[in-house]
């Protein structure tokens, strides 16, 4: 377990939620929410679990994590997802309205280009052994080249569901290097394609401009079986969306702006594979039937994919004797 060290700044009370908030939801959210007939149900549960800052729980959890899933977007308004580790400790609240993050800038890596001062960020931070994540979006004041706080805009818990269970392991330095192996390309290939189709987690970014001033980026994950995301003759991925929290967090973003970032990793090779293009989704119909469990589906066109080998320093430990 990581030891904690605690600062005056750790146990801050948290400040109540003023009566007359106005709801946390955007207009993405609140439709999908509206067409499953759960709207007003969902208004009372945003008001209560979407905070402006962050509670001692998550306070305590993020410390404990090495490594983390990061959603930005790069200057031509292209969203990345991406996977960044280091030792635990490298994540904690510096006050309950701030998250610090000690990590070195990786040019290697096309999320790295939104990750500026004053830039939207969306982090996850997620405990695979454990099934725990939490979330949160922000803004970033960065304070070096190794290191930024981000300005909590929403912070909240996810359940566990469709996590697999992993033991990870660092497998080698965890400072980014300019001498990995990468591909790019913007048509699938048959390495990244057998990536994909047996992957059972992905992570996915999305974002929405709330008002000229106001960007909020969201990064999520999503798990299925083995071979869970389909792709047709055209490169498309479908993606089965099962029941969830109801929060359409990532698919009220969709609604509004359809660009999203894709990243699927191989816990065991150590490779990432990075997608960003567009996403439509598809709420009923003859498609949606197809894939058992699935409420509705997501299709994602890449447009760009960025393929590093060995770019994620951890991997899956090695069973116990």
């Amino acid at each position: 377990m990581t030891e904690r060290i605690d600062t005056p700044n750790t146990r801050s009370p948290e400040p109540p939620t003023p009566p007359s908030a106005p709801t946390p939801w955007h207009a993405g959210e609140i439709r999908l929410q509206q067409v499953l007939g759960v709207d007003a149900h969902m208004d009372k549960v945003g008001r209560k679990v979407l905070r402006d800052h962050l509670i001692e729980q998550h306070r305590l959890f993020y410390p404990q994590l090495p490594f983390v899933v990061l959603g930005s977007v790069d200057h031509d308004g292209h969203p990345w997802a991406t996977l960044r580790a280091n030792r635990p400790g490298f994540l904690f609240a510096t006050d309950i309205y701030h998250l610090a993050v000690t990590l070195p800038r990786d040019p290697q890596d096309p999320a790295d280009p939104g990750m500026d001062d004053g830039n939207a960020i969306g982090l996850l931070g997620i405990e695979l052994h454990t099934r725990r994540r939490n979330r949160l979006n922000g803004t970033i004041s960065r304070r070096s080249e190794t290191s930024f706080d981000i300005k909590v805009g929403h912070s909240f818990g996810n359940c566990p569901k469709y996590i697999h269970p992993r033991e990870l392991e660092f497998a080698h330095d965890i400072t980014p290097t300019n001498d990995g192996v990468i591909e790019t390309g913007t048509r699938l290939n048959d390495a990244t394609r057998a990536m994909i189709t047996r992957s059972d987690t992905f992570f996915i970014a999305s974002y929405v401009d709330r008002d000229e001033d106001y960007r909020e980026v969201d990064v999520s994950h999503r798990g299925g079986a083995p071979g869970f995301v389909d792709i047709d003759e055209n490169g498309t991925l479908i993606i089965p969306d099962y029941s969830g929290n109801r929060f359409f967090n990532t698919l009220g973003n969709l609604v509004i702006n359809p660009r999203a970032g894709l990243v699927f990793v191989d816990f065991t090779t150590c490779d990432m594979l990075q997608l960003t293009g567009t996403a439509e989704i598809i709420l009923a119909g003859a498609m949606v039937g197809q894939y058992e469990g699935a409420e509705r589906l997501v299709t994602f066109t890449p447009t760009r994919w960025v393929y590093r080998r060995a770019a994620f320093p951890m991997r899956m430990s090695a069973p116990q004797a």
